[in-house]
Formats: C-alpha cells, sequence, structure tokens
C-alpha cells in the first residue's frame, strides 16, 4: 500500500520548505519531495535559494565588503591595515559552511515537526480521489498518494541561444559563487539584481568589472530617483563599466577566455573580451517533467503554473507557490504563499497582500522598496505627495561612514496613507521592514512622523523622509 498524506510539497527551496513546516504545525500529514544535491553527491533541501542563491551570494558580498573596508574605507576611522591579503579558498570555504548550516537546520526543522522529506524528483502519476505521486530517488521509483498537492519547484537561471553555460568560462548565478582564482576582466551579461550583486563582488576583490544590458533603462523596476542615485554611485564612484541597450551577438569562448560581440545602443559594432563572463537575464520557472499531461495541469506559455489569487491551480487540491507562479521571483514571497496555501488547506483564511512586498538589492549601498514608485502613480493618476531625507544628514550614517543614499516616500495627497517607501543606503534591506509594516496596516506619513525613532540611529531618516512628505523636516 502507499504512503498516504494530508499535503505533499513537492520542491523544498522557500517555499516549499515552509508550506510543509506550516502545514504540519496545522496538524496535517505533512511530505516534501526534493531532489536537490551538493556536489559532493549528498541531498539537500533548501532549493536555489540556500544552496546556490541568496544565502552564498550574501556570505561572499559580506565578505568582500570587509575586504573592501579594510583595504580603503578604515583609514578616514583611524585605523591602518598593511599586508593585506585575500584568501579566496577561505572565503568559499565560509560561504560553504554557512550554507551547509542553513540546509542542515531545516532537516532538523522537518524532524521536529514531523515533515517527511522524501528525496527524489516528484512528478504526477494520476488523479482520483487522492493525487497519486511518483518520487524517483535513488532506490527507484516510490508511488505515493496525497490529497492535497503543492508546487513549489522554484526557478532555474535563463540562458541565451547560442551561449553555452560550462559554469567554468561562461557562468550561470552557480558558477559565479565559485570562481577559483579573482578574474582578472569580469563580464557580466544582465544589470538586474543578480549581475550587480555579483558584479559588485569580484569588482571588490579585485576584477575589472563590464556590465552588458539590453534594456535602455538602468533599474527600471525601481523608483527614478533611486536608479539614477544607484547609477551615478555603481559608475562614477565604483567604477562599474555599465552599457545600457545593448544587442548581444556571437559569444565564443577560448584558451584566453570569453569573446562577446554586441551592438551598442547608437548601433556600433564591438567586441569585448574577459577572462569571465556572468550571464544573468533573469530566470525561468521549473516546471518540466511534473506530469502536467497526465493530469491537466495548466502551464502558460512561459512556464508558468496558472493559478488564481489564493495559489489554487486549475485543479481541485492542487495548489503552486514561489517562483513558478506569477509575481516576483522573491523568496519572502514565496514563503508567505507557503504560509497562505498550508493555512488554506487547513480550512483557514490565509492571505498575502502582494502591494506590500519588499524588493531589496544587497549591493552597497543596499536599494530596498516597497510599494509604487513616482512613475507608476503618475501612470495611475493618482495624486501623491512625496518627502525625501538623505542619510548625509543624519548623525548614525555619519559614524558609519554610509552617507549615501537617502529614504523617498510618497503619500496620498488626500488621504495620507502611504503609497510606497524607497530606500537606497546603508542597512535598507532592515530600515524597509518599518515600511511593510506601515503600508500593511494602511499607515499614513504622518503615523511614521509621530512614531518615536530611537537616536542616534539609521531609521531616523524614515522618520525625517515621513516629515518632509508634509515639508515639515526637522533635520535638514
Amino acid at each position: 500500500m502507499p504512503r498516504i498524506f494530508d499535503v505533499v510539497v513537492i520542491g523544498g527551496g522557500p517555499a516549499g520548505y515552509i508550506a510543509a513546516i506550516r502545514a504540519a504545525q496545522l496538524g496535517l500529514s505533512s511530505a516534501c519531495v526534493e531532489q536537490w544535491k551538493t556536489p559532493q553527491g549528498d541531498y539537500a533541501l533548501g532549493g536555489t535559494c540556500l544552496n546556490v542563491g541568496c544565502i552564498p551570494s550574501k556570505a561572499l558580498l559580506e565578505s568582500s565588503e570587509n575586504f573592501e573596508r579594510v583595504q580603503h574605507k578604515f583609514k578616514v576611522h583611524g585605523i591602518s591595515a598593511t599586508g593585506v591579503k585575500l584568501d579566496l579558498a577561505r572565503m568559499l570555504e565560509r560561504k560553504e559552511k554557512i550554507v551547509g548550516r542553513m540546509t542542515a537546520g531545516i532537516a532538523g526543522l522537518f524532524k521536529k515537526n514531523k515533515v517527511t522529506w522524501l528525496q527524489g524528483h516528484g512528478r504526477f502519476a494520476g488523479g482520483g480521489t487522492t493525487w497519486k505521486i511518483d518520487v524517483k530517488g535513488e532506490q527507484g521509483v516510490e508511488s505515493i498518494e496525497a490529497t492535497n498537492v503543492v508546487l513549489a519547484t522554484g526557478s532555474k537561471a535563463r540562458t541565451l541561444p547560442g551561449v553555452p553555460v560550462d559554469n567554468d568560462l561562461i557562468c550561470d548565478n552557480e558558477g559565479a559563487l565559485s570562481f577559483t582564482a579573482v578574474p582578472a576582466r569580469l563580464g557580466v551579461i544582465g544589470a538586474g539584481v543578480i549581475g550587480l550583486e555579483l558584479g559588485s563582488v569580484w569588482r571588490r576583490l579585485g576584477s575589472k568589472v563590464s556590465i552588458l544590458e539590453a534594456l535602455p533603462a538602468f533599474l527600471g523596476a525601481a523608483d527614478e530617483a533611486i536608479a539614477d542615485e544607484a547609477w551615478k554611485t555603481f559608475t562614477a564612484e565604483q567604477g562599474l563599466d555599465i552599457q545600457l541597450g545593448v544587442k548581444i551577438g556571437a559569444v565564443q569562448a577560448s584558451k584566453k577566455g570569453v569573446s562577446v560581440d554586441y551592438t551598442d545602443e547608437k548601433g556600433v559594432a564591438r567586441r569585448f573580451e574577459c577572462d569571465k563572463l556572468i550571464v544573468s537575464v533573469g530566470r525561468v520557472p521549473n516546471t518540466d517533467d511534473l506530469g502536467a499531461e497526465t493530469v491537466g495541469l495548466k502551464i502558460d506559455a512561459r512556464g508558468f503554473i496558472e493559478v488564481d489569487k489564493n495559489c489554487r491551480a486549475a485543479l481541485p487540491r492542487v495548489y503552486a507557490v514561489g517562483d513558478v507562479v506569477r509575481g516576483p521571483m522573491l523568496a519572502h514571497k514565496g514563503e508567505d504563499e507557503g504560509v497562505m496555501v498550508a493555512e488554506i488547506i487547513a480550512g483557514q483564511h490565509g492571505h498575502v497582500n502582494y502591494d506590500a512586498i519588499p524588493w531589496v538589492m544587497y549591493t552597497a549601498p543596499e536599494i530596498a522598496w516597497v510599494g509604487k514608485t513616482e512613475r507608476e502613480l503618475k501612470a495611475a493618476g493618482v495624486n501623491y505627495r512625496a518627502g525625501r531625507f538623505p542619510f548625509a544628514y543624519n548623525g548614525r550614517a555619519l559614524g558609519r561612514d554610509e552617507t549615501e543614499g537617502f529614504v523617498k516616500m510618497l503619500a496620498d495627497a488626500e488621504s495620507d496613507r502611504i503609497l510606497g517607501v524607497h530606500v537606497i543606503g546603508g542597512q535598507a534591506s532592515e530600515l524597509i521592514s518599518e515600511a511593510v509594516v506601515a503600508m500593511e496596516f494602511g499607515a499614513s506619513s504622518e503615523d511614521i512622523a509621530r512614531i518615536c525613532h530611537a537616536h542616534p540611529s539609521m531609521s531616523e531618516v524614515m522618520k525625517e523622509a515621513a516629515l518632509a512628505v508634509d515639508k515639515r523636516s526637522l533635520n535638514s
């Protein structure tokens, strides 16, 4: 007899493992199918995010920032250092230890919450009163049954036609996290979040970095004021060579490195040569070999599973969450969807407010935002007011020597309800949480302005931006 579960989650990344744990917390028999293997051949939970995405990249970002600080930024504090050396192997070892600790932690959470981990590849084998799932692992195929199925199979790096990724000379995000030496010349195709973060890592460690972006605008999803500030910082101050509006042609790898033929924004044919190339042109959902055709699961032309606002697929008791459905490919968005779906299955009223999901770029300075941009408000004909305050006027930022950037707040002109908050500067990833909470509770800019913020703290810039909405900033 096959094992039968109340909930089977296919995919053990952030969206999937959180869904499985929450379902178990609610008293449902829960299992999670995950096929990820480490380079050593061991099964691991956490998916792309924990193994080759969010977690290892942030570890390298922190290490590279420390390397740059000790070389160039400590002098202003009266600290001089000589003989500073980079031990890249140890830096990568630290990254892997963090990954191992995190993935092992999820396995521990599964044990604590009595979630069954099914190691292998899961796919639909049939339907009926329960869903039939085949799990193909090292010991063969096990057939299980589930009353409810949650699909959380994540995403993979998008490739360019004719550009083979070998993760040696031509790399995706996975290969770019494991260079065994710092490339003298690094090329990046794509000036999005991943391209900028990884390009920043290797620039700080010594690479000359050039980034080629097909779109004519820089950081088109961000507020224009944020994008303008970021452009100035990354290019003029940090030396990233970013070219916009390019069209990629032939890409060839050889013993000498990689050559990229492209046309620039004026249509002039050019060639770029580098030692390593990172291809970072977005991600696509992992929906291959799910057995969708077996049960009639609807997948659109781009590979996304079609769902409603509560992540229900067009099949009874089947849900999909995270990168395989509409919306931003953000780990925290997938986690919240996983909680929502588990609670709905348990008969509760799960909910995700898609208007209050923060975006974060872990560059230096960090960039974060939530809600609408000025461009979006203008396009929608919304009457709004804007307030802005720079970190340069903040005592804590001065003490930290992180004075670049600002907080910008947008509020409805009539109701004063906060419509969007945009941050570029130190600790933006942490500061944005206050704005998310405020928007979730329908707060006004006046609410933030009236809250007592600790002094001195970076968070005071959020308060001053709120005051600036009403043109009554106290420190500028």
